[in-house]
Parts: structure tokens; sequence; C-alpha cells
């Protein structure tokens, strides 16, 4: 045997050492560790750890989708495996995404001591989702760690002042007139049946186009439609995160996703420096306006954006932005569908803030029902159903020691259907439980967690909770809405929590 020969063997031998390595031995001394430091879990299998048990179908959803029982008990069927394990190694467990261990937390209190031993730069987020969701985040306010997350929290936080909202606000509610122009003249042909959560993503859509980057065209359509299929290219097939070379289990996928992640770059790239150019950058108040503002005018002890960070901030916040508003007022009006006597309430209270008057931003403080409403759908569907860390140090809690770079995986909708928290009537929609109280009556106040917790807490909370308001308002003072026979009830995740066959509404316009 030559020398070439040799050294093909020694390739080999060494490479299937690195694979063992990487795909047995260390896993299996990290699954140890966890346990000498008090972490049970179910049995992972690897390189593909519990992935192929999650991976199953279950009967329950099944069933689920094939009827149109609606039921707000929803965690053993967007989450089985997580129902099922909870049931053998209680609310704190270790389980396994390939070769990644994942400490999942659906106790508040063991949050609580947890996240009080942590300042907010010192958490960080899983680095096989930030690599899994490039395409989609880059490196945003979502993503970033460390004093970058700082830096990025400080320019990007004044967007979202009073004074900002309420340009926004006057962008918000005529692209809602639009779209009820399109359903009254849908309505008046005769078609009453409307499919509300596919028209509300399109519209929140539009409206964050105009309040991200005050564009109207079709480049801002064509950003729309780019990131919500490069949202169902990542989220709508068998994925293998954690899995060593599991990216190239789907070739196909990762192409896609990559192809398409580079189109919304270069599409933005060009809003941005077209923006840059322009004579009127410092009069636009968009989110990109704003944000360019601020970065000429931070400190000389803070770095500036550069355009590649202003990329991403504008994506992070071109999806997480319309994505969560949508799918809470998309949850809302399926609730108020099936319980008419709050539809008619929110109604009456419109009526008595806004009357025959134009909506203006300093009458939604008014509705206070309206807030109930949206506290209790964020809580029986949350549209983050899950918050993901991972330790940067050492976290003790108790006798158990969480080692740092641990991995975590918050279960917020556990948590939001967890009777020990909620009582007995955890599932059921009332949300006169939030009056004089905002944690609804949950005996723990990390037991409500529908924008996240500590202070890493979603930055653009009070856009969305206008921008519910100002659509609730206007589409509630034109039409009534029921559940359509063809509805099917099947929230499943797709990153958020949505309604995976959508959700048909009879929509009646009011006299």
């Amino acid at each position: 045997m030559g020398f070439i020969g040799l050294c093909g063997i020694f390739i080999v031998m060494l490479c299937l050492l690195i694979l063992s390595f990487s795909w047995w031995i260390f896993p299996i001394q990290k699954h140890k560790k966890l346990k000498r430091n008090g972490f049970g879990g179910p049995t992972p299998s690897f390189p593909l750890g519990n992935i192929k048990e999650m991976g199953k179908k279950n009967i329950s959803i099944q069933s689920l989708v094939a009827s149109t029982n609606l039921t707000h008990d929803i965690h053993s069927n967007v989450f089985p495996y997580f129902s099922t394990w909870q049931k053998s190694h209680g609310k704190v467990f270790v389980y396994w995404l390939g070769t990644e261990p994942f400490l999942y937390i659906a106790e508040a209190e063991f949050l609580k001591k947890m996240s009080t031993e942590v300042m907010a730069k010192r958490w960080g987020k899983p680095s096989v989702f930030r690599n899994d969701r490039d395409p989609m985040f880059g490196s945003g306010l979502v993503m970033v760690e460390g004093n970058d997350w700082v830096r990025h929290r400080r320019i990007v936080a004044p967007a979202f002042n009073p004074l900002n909202l309420k340009v926004m606000a006057n962008m918000m509610v005529e692209s809602t007139n639009e779209m009820i122009d399109r359903w009254s003249s849908q309505i008046n042909f005769g078609n009453h049946e409307i499919d509300v959560e596919r028209e509300i993503i399109t519209i929140a859509g539009e409206i964050i186009a105009k309040t991200s980057f005050g564009v109207e065209d079709e480049n801002a359509r064509e950003v729309f439609h780019k990131l919500r299929a490069l949202q169902m290219t990542l989220f709508n097939t068998n994925r293998y995160v954690g899995v060593p070379f599991g990216k190239y289990f789907n070739v196909k996928k990762n192409l896609e996703a990559k192809k398409l992640g580079k189109e919304i770059d270069k599409l933005l790239m060009s809003i941005v420096e077209a923006r840059k150019n322009s004579p009127k950058k410092n009069s636009q108040k968009d989110l990109l306006g704003l944000l360019l503002q601020e970065n000429n005018e931070v400190g000389k002890s803070i770095k500036t954006f550069t355009t590649r960070e202003i990329v991403d901030e504008c994506k992070t916040f071109f999806f997480g932005g319309h994505e969560t508003t949508a799918l809470a007022i998309t949850w809302t009006l399926l609730l108020l569908a099936t319980h008419e006597d709050w539809q008619n309430q929110l109604r009456e209270e419109i009526k008595e803030v806004v009357g025959n008057n134009e909506l203006d931003i300093t009458m939604l403080a008014g509705l206070k029902k309206m807030k109930l409403v949206m506290n209790e759908v964020l809580r029986l569907y949350p549209p983050a159903p899950n918050v993901q860390r991972q330790a940067r140090e050492d976290i003790q809690v108790d006798n158990l020691k969480v080692p740092n770079g641990t991995n975590m995986w918050i279960d917020v909708v556990a948590m939001h259907h967890d009777p020990e928290l909620w009582g007995k009537d955890v599932n059921e929609f009332k949300p006169e439980r939030f009056i004089d109280d905002v944690n609804g009556g949950c005996n723990h106040k990390m037991g409500y967690l529908p924008f996240g917790f500590g202070g890493r807490m979603c930055v653009g909370r009070n856009l969305t909770f206008m921008e519910y308001k100002i659509v609730l308002t206007l589409l509630l003072s034109k039409f009534s809405f029921k559940v359509s026979p063809s509805y099917i009830h099947s929230p499943s995740i797709m990153l958020s929590l949505r309604p995976i066959h959508g959700l048909p509404l009879l929509v009646q316009p009011l006299n």
C-alpha cells in the first residue's frame, strides 16, 4: 500500500474519530453533566437527540384538525411532545435537539429565580436558532447579545416614543379603511365569507411597510411576500435543528431559504441606500427614517448602525411587528365571533369613547374593555408561543445548577394554560379576569408572558397595542362577525401560533 493510500486511510479514520466525538461522545458527556446537576428528561438517541419523538404525528392533532369543535385547551395539540414529557418529568427537564441540550421550563417560580440572577444583556440566544433563522432576522435586536444588544436597543427604542407612534397611527387608520372598503365591496356581491387571517396578515404587512420604510409600492409588497415565503420555507418542512450536518438533510429547503434571504437583503439594502441619498431622509417619520436620524444623533461613546445592521433591524421589525399584531387581531376576531356578548360590549364601548368622531390616538386609552379582551386573547393564544434563551454564565437555582452555555426553551403556551397558575377556568375565555389585575388573577407574576420577560421584553409592544386597538375599533364599527361552518380549529406552531387552515368568518355589515 502506497503513501497516498495510507494518507487516505488516516484521513478517513480522523474523520470518523471527529464524527464520533461530535455526534456521540461530547453529547453523552453533556448529558451526564446535566444529570449530575439534577436535571432529568427524555432519553436522547444521538445524533438526533429527541427529534424523532417530536416528529411523530399525534392522534389528538389529527382529531382537532378534523373537527369544528372549538376548544381553547391547546397545549397538548400544539406541543404534544412537551405535554407528554411533562407528565413524566415535570415542568423543568432537559430534552435534545440533535446534539444540543435544551432546558425546558414551564414553571413560573423556577423561571423567576433563574431570571433574577441574570442581567438582560447577559442572556444569549441559542446559537442553533441564530444560525437557523439568520436569513429572517440577521443580527437584529431579537438575535444580538451583550453590549451589542444594549447598543441596538439604545438606538431602536426611541422610534417607539408617543410622538412617533401618533404619526404611525394615521397610516394604520388609512390602511384599515382601505381593507374595509374591499370587504364591503365583496359583501355587496353576496360573498359574506372572508378569510380574516389572510386579510389581517396582508393589511398588517402593508401597515408595517408604511411604518417601517414609508413605502406603499411594489417594493413593499415584494418584501412582504418574500418574508412570508421565507417563513413557510423555514418552518413548513421537516427540521433538523441541532443535528450535525442537519442543513444537508434538506438541501433544497436550505438553498431556497438562503436565496430568499439574499433577495430580501438586496431589496432592503436598495431601499436604505435610496433613503440615505434622499433630501427628505430626515423628514420621514417611519422606522427607517427614525433609525437613520437616531444613527446621526447617538453620542461618540455609542457605535452607530452600519447599513447591514439597519437592514437587519428593519427585517426584524417587519416580520415581528406585523406577525405578532396580525395574529393577536386574528385570534381576537375568532373569540369575539364565538362570544357575541363580548363583541357587543366592545361595540358599545367604541360608541361611548369614539362616537361619530374620527378615530384619534388619544381615544385609545379609553377602550378599557378592549384591553381586557386583548390580554385574555394573548393568554389563550400567545402569538409568541415560547421564549428562547442561552445562559452566558452558570446559574444556580436552589440545588440545581444551569451550566454556562445551556439553551433554554420557555413554554409560554404551557404556563398560560396551567390550571395551577390560573384555576379551573384556565381554558375559558374570560376577559373579566384582568379587571383590576394586570396578571389576570394568575397566582405568579411570571406566569403571564405575552411579550417575553425582563429587559429583553419586546421593544415594540406599544406599537402592537396601538395597532390592535385601531384595527379592531374600525372593524367592529362596521361589521359583525360569526364563525363560518367551514372553519377548522387548528392552532399550529410556525414560529408563531397561527390558525394553519386560516380563519373564515361570516361578516355582516352593521345597519
